[in-house]
């Protein structure tokens, strides 16, 4: 167990005083038997005339902000402190069924697990680029061939930062060979749906030790989820190529990256009025 604190800080500018429209955020970890929260503080100026929280239809935690008045800068600072149970497993206690590929989900699982296998992107390019993960025999150890496509993903692809709003297409990832961790988890998601394994989007922080040569600090990162009969929901990182929650803190779930976005909103005024947005983000280790 280790304590982490993550701080999370976004300013919006403007040339002139703007109107805020709504604004929502996703900054609180998704609590559970690897994860609890010891304290959370959320600072927004101007201070928001309404704050209010709810649960999306994926159970997430998100803040909504309304406000009043004009003002030419817009400021969210967050800061998280919790417990991080690591839950890496040298093997995962999968049922008997699903130890190798190809399996089936349960008739209990499977309705429920529908919109996880539902393929977002038509095209071939991705189920094709899936099958080298494979054994050349007719089944494949189901972790081997995960874990096989983490590490590959990290192999292949060229890893890129970048600050543009939105994904790339896994096509388009495979075809430029470079991409981001959200479009490194939105290519590994759509392989593993193309072999019929449910799978799900995770965005979220990672704790960067000094020489851990991780990737994915100093910003939201973005992972997948896999659910595997026996072990249920595993996290799998092609950034980084890991197993489990190792480093890594949920905040967000769900089917597709529009749905978990860590913050959006809107402001009334000139198109000419925003100059920019900067988002800091600080994952620190209590050592006692």
């Amino acid at each position: 167990m280790s304590i982490l604190t993550v701080r999370h800080s976004t300013v919006y500018r403007y040339r002139e005083p703007v109107i805020f429209g709504e604004h929502r955020m996703m900054f609180r970890p998704r609590e559970s038997h690897d994860l609890r929260l010891i304290g959370i503080n959320l600072e927004i100026t101007p201070r928001p005339a309404q704050l209010r929280w709810l649960h999306d239809p994926f159970d997430n935690s998100v803040t909504i902000a309304t406000f009043e008045g004009t003002a030419s800068e817009l400021r969210f600072d967050s800061t998280v402190t919790l417990e991080h149970f690591e839950t890496t497993l040298p093997e995962y206690p999968l049922e008997e069924y699903a130890r190798t590929y190809p399996f089936r989900y349960s008739d209990e699982d499977f309705p429920n697990l529908m919109r996880a296998l539902d393929r977002h992107y038509p095209g071939e390019e991705v189920a094709t680029w899936a099958l080298q993960f494979l054994d050349p025999s007719d089944t494949t150890d189901t972790m081997k061939l995960l874990r096989s496509m983490t590490h590959g993903i990290r192999e292949q692809i060229f890893y890129n930062r970048r600050f543009e709003k939105g994904v790339q297409t896994p096509e388009e990832t495979l075809l430029i060979k470079r991409g981001s961790c959200r479009d490194y988890a939105v290519l590994m998601m759509e392989a593993a749906r193309t072999l019929g394994i449910a799978a799900r989007f995770v965005s979220g922080y990672i704790f960067v030790p000094d020489s851990s040569g991780l990737a994915g600090g100093g910003a939201t990162h973005a992972w997948m989820q896999a659910y595997l009969p026996g072990a249920g929901w595993v996290d799998f990182d092609p950034t980084n190529s890991i197993i489990g929650n190792r480093n890594l803190i949920r905040v967000g779930v769900a089917w597709a990256p529009e749905h978990v976005l860590p913050l959006w909103g809107t402001y009334s005024g000139s198109a000419q009025a925003f100059l920019g947005m900067e988002v800091t983000v600080n994952v620190t280790e209590t050592v006692g």
